[in-house]
């Protein structure tokens, strides 16, 4: 049976915080609960929540994650880099591959650095993915240097384009879009080519 997944907007940003429920045993994880605690908690009345889930450590992600955890009691997983840079407390590593069970579920996390050195997606095992801020439709996540602009394009070249063109994968902030639909315009980048110096808020079509 497939997950439950249930998307709300939080904060001024706005940010796409996500609870991904098993329907078998209601048990639960909230990803990236960047704002407005109670609205997120109220998401999740029902269920029993297992496990907190940061995509990156950026602010925007984690702004109610200290409510959220001292409610639920849950443990939050962080991939190890993030946490260092950005000087978070967590639970447990949240390492590329690493298998998070969610009741009858089986999540996936895949490291895809770049926009943060530990940026991690969510793989949810049914041609789902939660990728953070990753990409998004239209372009990757934005980067802050040229070198971390060229660790995102390795990480598009060598792992997010290399999923299926049916994979659906949901940003923390914007739509959902597909790897088929992104595809042409990655595609055409790639073969353009871009200045070394390029990095920030970058579209395929630029």
């Amino acid at each position: 049976m497939p997950a439950r997944l249930i998307i709300k907007e939080v904060g001024p940003w706005p940010m796409n915080a996500y609870l991904v429920v098993c329907e078998e045993t209601q048990a639960s994880v909230i990803v990236d609960p960047g704002a407005d605690a109670d609205t997120i908690l109220s998401l999740a009345q029902g269920t029993q929540v297992q496990a907190i889930l940061i995509t990156h450590g950026h602010p925007d992600h984690i702004g109610a994650l200290a409510e959220v955890k001292a409610a639920t009691g849950s443990p939050i997983y962080l991939h190890p880099k993030d946490a260092e840079q950005f000087e978070l407390a967590f639970d447990r590593h949240l390492q590329d591959g690493q298998v998070i069970p969610v009741g009858t579920l089986r999540m996936r996390a895949i490291r895809t650095p770049g926009h943060t050195p530990g940026m991690t997606c969510l793989d949810l095992g049914d041609g789902r993915i939660l990728v953070g801020d990753t990409i998004f439709v239209g372009g990757p996540g934005k980067t802050w240097s040229a070198e971390d602009f060229a660790v995102t394009m390795h990480t598009m070249q060598t792992i997010v384009f290399a999923w299926p063109d049916l994979t659906r994968f949901y940003p923390g902030h914007g739509p959902s879009g597909t790897i088929g639909e992104e595809r042409p315009a990655f595609e055409a980048f790639i073969r353009r080519g871009w200045q070394p110096s390029l990095f920030g808020d970058v579209t395929w079509t630029e």
